[in-house]
């Protein structure tokens, strides 16, 4: 794909509106386009990285058997009311009418809703349990929108939710997606730390915080620095197994500021270890039990004719934000460079001809090996523009492609001049090059 030819509105400065990296080069490279107060327009190079992202998080959900619906963004008010969250929610969601005069809401979570779903289709115990997610958009009228898309009004997200018959089975669907959340954020190259978190306008009582350390966090965290050695690898989806593995988190001090005692800190947590840092929250997880269930009546039919309210928790990532929490851990600021993970990176490798009027031999090599390169299902950016190669080389850091092939005086015969986008120039043969790019793809 020639750059000529793309939507790709690169600006030659940082926008003085934006303060941190996330925010700088998203409208820097035209990722996205503020359409009013934090609300924006997803640009081709954006909105194929955020798709990206779903598709991970989309497959993750898929694996603990979680099962894709789609509910609306306009919810009516009247399910709210039962739940009793209609008036306590706040001036963060944007109550309307239609032209009957009908209060409706555009949705900033789904609870209410999707346990309307459920109680109207599921009666028996022996349906359960009962585990469904969605990916939509969201709106929440903040009244300070800042830094771009990390704190904006309209967002993408994933929401799921289970229903379970008892407190130890909603565990289990809990330990689920804990174990869910630490593979998406591997596979997306974060670390992301879960940590006991408020469970705030959601309610319940039991909540983790996924949180990546950025210092433009918004999130302060306290946390012991011996949970970063982790790894939740070999973590088998059984009751045991999920049970070790959030235990083996818990073991270690990790909160954010709404649970942090400073006592407690010192106690736990001996000085070398301590970490008083900030972070950015990409993912939120809940266990509320029946806050939703009971006054909405989901209640199901148990062994002897009983019904009992099922046990209910939700848990959300932000899809939209994590392109700007990946920015966050990745842009180079310095040295303007952005290196994306291969997973979710808009192209593979950018191609770099020196464009000469009177010779267009680069250009034709380059094509060339554009071929190969869809033939292995890599995908490529050629820069066919005649500026100098200094100018391309900058261009490309910013698109941040996780490779780079160099096309000018110093390419002879057969090799060609590679590298990783941080990294040194090395002189190898296309065949290597697409075998190196293919052993990164493969470990997605």
């Amino acid at each position: 794909m020639y750059i000529s030819k793309l939507f790709i509105p690169i600006l030659k400065n940082n926008p003085s509106e934006a303060k941190i990296k996330s925010h700088q080069l998203m409208l820097r490279v035209g990722m996205i386009k503020q359409s009013s107060a934090g609300i924006y327009s997803w640009l081709p190079l954006g909105f194929k990285v955020m798709k990206k992202i779903e598709q991970i998080v989309r497959e993750e959900q898929d694996k603990i058997g979680a099962q894709e619906i789609l509910m609306p963004t306009i919810q009516s008010s009247e399910i709210w009311k039962e739940s009793g969250r209609y008036e306590d929610y706040g001036d963060e969601m944007l109550r309307i009418k239609d032209r009957q005069d009908r209060e409706m809401l555009y949705g900033p979570t789904n609870e209410e809703l999707v346990t309307d779903i459920f109680r109207s289709s599921v009666k028996s115990y022996k349906s359960l349990p009962q585990l469904l997610y969605h990916i939509q958009w969201k709106f929440r009228d903040e009244i300070r929108p800042r830094f771009g898309i990390m704190r904006c009004r309209e967002f993408y997200m994933k929401d799921a939710y289970s229903f379970d018959i008892n407190d130890e089975e909603a565990l289990f669907s809990y330990n689920k997606f804990f174990l869910s959340y630490l593979k998406t954020f591997k596979r997306l190259d974060l670390t992301a730390i879960p940590m006991a978190a408020d469970t705030g306008p959601i309610g319940g009582n039991l909540s983790h915080e996924f949180i990546i350390l950025a210092e433009t966090g918004e999130s302060k965290i306290f946390t012991d620095k011996r949970i970063f050695d982790l790894e939740s690898d070999g973590t088998k989806i059984e009751k045991k197994s999920l049970e070790d593995l959030r235990k083996k988190y818990e073991q270690f001090y990790s909160v954010t500021d709404e649970k942090f005692n400073k006592d407690e800190f010192e106690k736990k947590v001996s000085e070398p270890n301590r970490l008083k840092t900030k972070g950015i929250e990409v993912g939120h997880i809940f266990y509320f039990g029946d806050k939703y269930s009971k006054p909405m009546d989901g209640s199901v039919d148990l062994p002897g004719g009983k019904k009992d309210f099922v046990k209910m928790g939700s848990y959300g990532i932000g899809v939209s934000r994590l392109v700007g929490a990946i920015i966050e851990a990745k842009y180079d600021e310095k040295n303007e460079v952005m290196k994306w993970p291969i997973s979710v990176a808009p192209y593979d490798v950018s191609i770099i001809p020196m464009i000469n009027k009177n010779d267009n031999s680069a250009l034709e090599k380059a094509n060339k090996i554009n071929l190969e390169f869809e033939k292995n299902n890599i995908d490529s950016i050629i820069d066919d523009t005649d500026e100098n190669l200094s100018s391309k080389i900058k261009k490309m850091n910013l698109i941040g492609a996780p490779f780079q092939i160099i096309i000018g005086k110093q390419t002879e015969g057969e090799l060609l001049e590679f590298k990783e986008i941080d990294k040194e120039t090395q002189k190898i043969g296309l065949g290597e090059i697409i075998k190196i790019i293919k052993e990164q793809k493969a470990k997605i």
